[in-house]
């Protein structure tokens, strides 16, 4: 996720930020050496580098101007092998099988793939399969402020989502088996690449939290079914109220009490499918998104979006926001589209700064490890903050039954739909499942293009058809036009070359982590579903 600039200067935004940058480009020589360097993306935003914090991100933007004219060559460097590797190193598939013992799956399996902006990367990615309950759970996380809370975040929620799905019985059986000291049968199979890593050093802590949730379900469930609904909000939120507690109490485990407070102090959003038969859920915090792909009677691509997002763009957001506050703070709840002026998304886990009263976070902060002492990030108590909390993680929920022309669900971070609209989202993946893109006319989208540029599209399309092997995973196919479309739409091996070969503190001027995974629906399984229901 981009972070909000820097704590001490919220008012200076992306656009504005570009406006400064884009002067000393003009007065320093160096803008024509980007736009060389960068194709279309011209703007003097890649020279604003901050210093980097372990908790809240930058607190000291400078300005660092280079002559990067000594490294023009590295942006063309990369050959088509080289690119596939940057494309392919965290690409991950897992094909379900369609009976699994239980039950029929609608679901035939998944791409997922990450390509990271930020070093280290803070988005991360999650997918289950539930074994003591029913459905598949699949999940993109996006940090801010550090990769901690989406690392914690990543761990653990689907613990709590299948918790929460278990009856009162099954969940007493767990119980019973944990505190005599029998073995437990596993709540979730995982799928992970394995570059997604559990951190074994907080294990212990995440699993008595865990167990102390569950304990308190059995003293509140009925023997009723739980509802999905609420099985989805209350997981989120048990688990942010988790994170805020497990760092307010300190640990004898330095490096622990250290890491709960940079999972606390950092912030994740998250956009969670739970798909149960052609039950469908998507639950959100954030400003990620869920948007499925749907084929229409005629063969073409529509989107449904299954999510909204929950910032400055969502005027019904923005309502709540200045509903759960006195009117005396209207005009600084929201400011410059951000929370108090600093906060991109109005929904996410961790980023206690936001929910702690002042006094709490004193009271942590003058009893945690010495390095918190050092760091005026931890220190900066937001403009305006009279009455916290002003974050929460509770979810949106979203509930849709799937049809048979439902093929398939698109979930990522804003990374990839700060690049795509979500219909050229659907189109892509759309046509590469189902390769008609090998078959339709170009299209110049009403552009004049010369000789020489139509001889281009025409080359592209006849490498296409090799290329069409190259993108087995759906979802790296998606990233690799999200990064290297030129005007027509078409992937420009030049531009994807430059734009992965930017340098770390030019990359992530660029764009942000992208994380994608795309889950595609068994249309057979859907339509037998429908036809069972209508002859009963």
């Amino acid at each position: 996720m981009l972070v909000p600039m820097q704590l001490m200067y919220p008012a200076l935004r992306n656009r504005e930020a570009r406006r400064v940058c884009a002067t000393v480009c003009h007065h320093c020589s160096l803008q024509n050496c980007l736009s060389t360097q960068t194709g279309r993306h011209t703007s003097g935003r890649s020279l604003l580098k901050a210093s980097p914090s372990p908790f809240l991100g930058s607190c000291n933007p400078v300005i660092h101007l280079r002559n990067y004219r000594t490294t023009v060559a590295q942006f063309y460097s990369l050959t088509p092998p080289q690119v596939n590797s940057i494309l392919k190193a965290n690409e991950y598939s897992f094909k379900v099988p369609e009976f699994d013992g239980k039950n029929v799956s609608p679901v035939l399996g998944f791409d997922t793939n990450q390509l990271p902006s930020n070093s280290p990367v803070e988005d991360r990615r999650c997918a289950a399969t539930c074994l003591q309950s029913r459905g598949m759970l699949l999940g993109v996380i996006d940090g801010h402020a550090g990769c901690a809370c989406a690392q914690g975040v990543s761990e653990r929620l689907f613990y709590y989502i299948a918790v929460s799905l278990l009856h009162r019985e099954t969940l007493s059986e767990i119980e019973n088996a944990v505190d005599n000291g029998r073995v437990v049968l596993p709540l979730l199979q995982w799928h992970k690449h394995p570059n997604d890593y559990f951190s074994k050093e907080a294990s212990k802590m995440y699993f008595d939290s865990l167990r102390t949730y569950w304990q308190g379900l059995i003293d509140l469930h009925t023997e009723e079914t739980p509802d999905a609904v609420e099985a989805l909000i209350n997981s989120f939120k048990r688990l942010d109220s988790d994170i805020s507690l497990e760092a307010q109490v300190p640990s004898d485990n330095s490096f622990l009490n250290y890491w709960q407070l940079q999972v606390a102090f950092s912030g994740a959003t998250a956009c969670v499918a739970h798909i149960d038969g052609v039950d469908l859920y998507i639950a959100n915090t954030g400003d990620s998104r869920a948007v499925l792909g749907v084929q229409e009677e005629d063969g073409s691509w529509s989107a449904l979006t299954l999510s909204n997002d929950h910032n400055a763009q969502n005027e019904s957001e923005v309502e709540r926001v200045k509903s759960e506050h006195p009117k005396s703070e209207a005009k600084t709840v929201v400011k410059q589209d951000r929370l108090l002026g600093l906060l991109m998304p109005f929904r996410a886990f961790g980023d206690v700064k936001f929910k702690w009263s002042i006094e709490l976070q004193k009271r942590v902060l003058e009893s945690g490890p010495e390095l918190l002492h050092e760091n005026e990030c931890t220190k900066f108590i937001p403009p305006n903050y009279h009455t916290p909390p002003y974050l929460t993680a509770q979810p949106e929920v979203t509930h849709h039954k799937l049809r048979p022309q439902d093929k398939f669900l698109v979930l990522a971070t804003d990374g990839l739909w700060e690049i795509l609209h979500r219909q050229e989202v659907v189109r892509i993946v759309g046509e590469h499942l189902t390769g008609v893109h090998l078959q339709q006319p170009i299209t110049v989208g009403g552009y004049k293009v010369t000789l020489g540029q139509m001889h281009e599209l025409l080359m592209e399309r006849r490498a296409r058809v090799s290329s069409a092997f190259e993108d087995q995973n759906s979802a790296t196919h998606l990233i690799r036009h999200a990064v290297g479309h030129n005007e027509f739409g078409a992937i420009d091996h030049q531009r994807l070359s430059k734009m992965l070969s930017l340098p770390e503190d030019l990359a992530r001027m660029y764009r942000d982590d992208i994380t994608v995974t795309v889950a595609q629906f068994n249309s057979h399984v859907i339509n037998t579903h429908y036809k069972h229901n209508s002859e009963s």
